[in-house]
């Protein structure tokens, strides 16, 4: 027995439909807009604590407001052009810019010299890889610890390190043009290990036909690195140096701890006056005012890199 719809009936069903030209296409879909259910959560948090504080400190970097004082008058854009003429302002900025060559260079090369040493299959991979990632780990307070030690002046180890070798001892926190030096070495030995695993994964994604064609023709190790390895790591090179530059940009933690920005200032950077200006000096509104500056240097930086990186693609 049979039935049959209704004159203008139509069934709902979830198979594909055919178009004009008989293919069959995916039924459309209504949006319910229940995914909202699931994204307000987060939207709330986002909003509270990241578009808030951004909205608050812009609006602070057009007042006076202070820690000292309980009123706030609106000044306008008085304090960038006080940031402009603040000759501490240029000098942090060139600390910050310093270190993030010395920095961000090293731990470039130093992370894909790790990388390939693991990748050609050194015997104890696990030693080699957990000796290279542990020091990421740390926390940054152990770190500074660690390295307090090895730069103390009469009993560390770098300095008896240098008595041995017959050389004479260095300040390597209290000399002005060794200091910031210091500090990257103990940025490079710390931060290294992220890096390195970014590498790492790429060079065991990359396909063995090309390496091995040219391993046949009579190519070398050398030459297989250069012509065929470091091409295909080209990519992952800019993902690191720019993941890289960004962090270096934004140095603070290892610094105030270590160094406080001494001495006379060699290794503060912009985040740190910032930190002085704002919470020492209790200008809140010419502390925001020098982020949001700081804050504009770094997007300026990260569009010159994706448009780099675009034109490379």
């Amino acid at each position: 027995m049979t039935t049959t719809a209704p004159p203008g009936a139509e069934e709902q069903t979830d198979a594909p439909a055919a178009d004009a030209g008989g293919r069959r296409t995916a039924a459309r879909r209504i949006p319910t807009g229940n995914g909202l259910v699931f994204v307000l959560p987060f939207l709330l948090v986002f909003g509270l604590f990241m578009v808030w504080p951004i909205v608050q400190g812009l609006w602070m970097s057009f007042t006076d407001s202070s820690l000292a004082l309980r009123d706030t008058n609106f000044v306008g854009l008085h304090n960038y052009t006080e940031a402009f003429g603040d000759p501490d302002v240029w000098s942090s900025l060139g600390n910050t810019v310093f270190f993030t060559v010395i920095s961000s260079v090293p731990l470039v090369l130093v992370a894909l010299a790790m990388a390939l040493l693991v990748h050609s299959g050194l015997a104890g991979q696990w030693a080699w890889r957990l000796s290279f990632f542990a020091p990421y780990l740390l926390p940054v307070t152990v770190v500074t610890m660690i390295w307090t030690w090895l730069y103390q002046p009469e009993l560390g180890m770098a300095n008896q390190l240098l008595d041995t070798l017959g050389m004479e001892p260095v300040g390597w926190l209290s000399d002005e043009s060794v200091a910031m030096w210091s500090v990257a070495a103990l940025t490079v030995w710390w931060t290294v290990g992220f890096n390195f695993l970014l590498y790492l994964a790429a060079l065991q994604s990359l396909p063995t036909t090309f390496d091995e064609a040219a391993a046949l023709d009579g190519a070398g190790a050398w030459r297989r690195l250069w012509s065929i390895t470091l091409p295909q790591l080209r990519r992952t090179t800019g993902l690191v140096a720019m993941l890289q530059i960004l962090a270096s940009l934004k140095v603070f933690d290892q610094i105030y701890i270590l160094t406080k920005g001494g001495p006379n200032g060699s290794t503060r950077p912009v985040l740190e006056y910032v930190y002085d200006v704002g919470f020492t000096g209790y200008r809140l509104g010419y502390a925001s005012a020098v982020s949001y500056l700081f804050f504009a240097l770094v997007v300026l930086v990260s569009l010159v890199q994706f448009r780099l990186f675009r034109r490379e693609d």
